[in-house]
């Protein structure tokens, strides 16, 4: 419940400290996980002091037990290993001080934290974490590198030598952080995200080389997994443990099999590079050569083709073409002009033959009344009809006489 109080009616410190440990009292037993820190057992003493720490989060609490509940369990747990205590939260009101009283403490066997990290891989996987689509790829040759791993550990070691072996320009930030105990998960995820922020930096290493279950508990922890998913730079992973794969593997865009394969699949060989750039020079040499002597070839083809050696060979072929039909339209032309003459010779004697100018030449001749059209029969005169008599030579002028048949010339 809350207190009402004011700065003319406050309450002593005593009193707040008597309010929190009732709030406290009510609170009853807990069973708690952690991280065993720091374990005090002095020779003789009733009660045994230890320090339960959270590594994800960094928090911790002081724990104490009577010395017989702790030897139940004292030759299997030490600092560093995680335990679950069954205990009741304690106020100490003289110094303000929390702690838990523990009544019963189990160490979490390796059998119990690989089945808590198989239900978190699959909750994680779940969520989309480790799927391939968020894989980023690495850049070819980065220019400068982030690695995380132990202070003067031969992970760092491996990573630094064999890199510039490989390619002697490159550069390196180093982080050098604990990789295993309760400051491992914080001091790691700080150090990432510290490299992320960097520009320069072209991708990040996070290095360890192998060790137990416990001591890889860090890598798969899930502030850290959520963190590496976060960053914006590519991430590899070189744990350095085969038989088991830490969460940590499975967010990070690259798996190393060692902090050694790490470097080898981030940094390219120049050595190798440079013989597969002569081999690229050679082969594109290769193909341009090919690709010369095959136009030479087609050239030379082309250049000795017929109508190139002599082009006007085509023309004098088509000369002697047109020559010829040329002399065989003039020849059709004069059979059919030579023709068409004779025709035309045979029909001016067939028309001259049977003109009426012929007829007139051989004595005849023609009358015509004054409308020129042309007498036939006597009965189409009458008597003094002036007619016109057109002859050969000419033509005059006639007159009917008085009986029909009979005519006289006029003039």
């Amino acid at each position: 419940m809350a207190v009402s109080t004011s700065p003319e009616t406050p309450i002593p410190v005593g009193e707040v400290s008597r309010l929190i440990g009732g709030w406290i009292e009510r609170l009853g037993a807990v069973w708690v996980e952690g991280q065993i820190t720091q374990l005090s057992r002095r020779p003789g003493a009733g009660v045994v002091f230890l320090t339960l720490r959270d590594p994800s989060y960094d928090i911790s609490v002081s724990v104490t037990c009577y010395r017989q509940v702790f030897d139940k369990v004292a030759d299997v747990i030490s600092e560093g290993a995680r335990v679950v205590v069954h205990a009741k939260p304690e106020w100490y009101a003289p110094r303000g001080q929390l702690s838990l009283r523990a009544a019963e403490i189990k160490p979490v066997g390796v059998g119990e934290l690989l089945a808590r990290l198989e239900q978190l891989k699959k909750s994680l996987a779940a969520e989309g974490l480790f799927a391939a689509d968020r894989k980023k790829p690495l850049p070819f040759l980065p220019q400068l590198i982030g690695l995380v791993c132990g202070r003067a550990s031969a992970a760092e070691r491996d990573v630094l030598e064999n890199a510039r072996h490989r390619w002697p320009a490159v550069r390196f930030a180093v982080r050098n952080v604990p990789v295993q105990g309760v400051h491992a998960v914080p001091q790691v995820v700080a150090a990432v995200q510290e490299l992320d922020a960097l520009p320069e930096v072209d991708v990040i290493i996070v290095a360890r080389g192998g060790g137990s279950v416990e001591d890889l508990l860090p890598f798969s922890d899930e502030q850290l997994v959520r963190a590496v998913g976060e960053v914006v730079t590519p991430v590899v992973s070189a744990i350095g443990h085969e038989p088991d794969s830490p969460l940590l593997d499975l967010v990070a865009d690259l798996r190393a099999s060692t902090p050694t394969d790490a470097a080898k699949k981030v940094v390219p060989d120049v050595g190798e590079e440079l013989a597969r750039v002569q081999q690229l020079r050679e082969r594109a040499r290769r193909a341009v050569d090919g690709f010369v002597q095959r136009e030479e070839r087609g050239l030379a083809a082309a250049l000795h083709r017929p109508c190139i050696e002599r082009p006007q060979r085509m023309v004098e072929e088509r000369e002697e073409q047109v020559t010829a039909m040329l002399e065989r339209g003039r020849r059709t032309l004069g059979h059919l002009l030579d023709r068409a003459d004779s025709e035309l010779t045979h029909t001016l004697a067939r028309v001259v033959a049977l003109s009426p100018k012929a007829t007139l030449e051989r004595g005849y001749a023609v009358l015509q009344r004054p409308d020129g059209t042309a007498v036939r029969s006597p009965q189409e005169v009458g008597p003094d009809d002036t007619l016109r008599a057109r002859v050969a030579e000419g033509e005059f002028r006639v007159r009917v006489d008085g009986a029909p048949g009979a005519a006289t010339a006029a003039e």
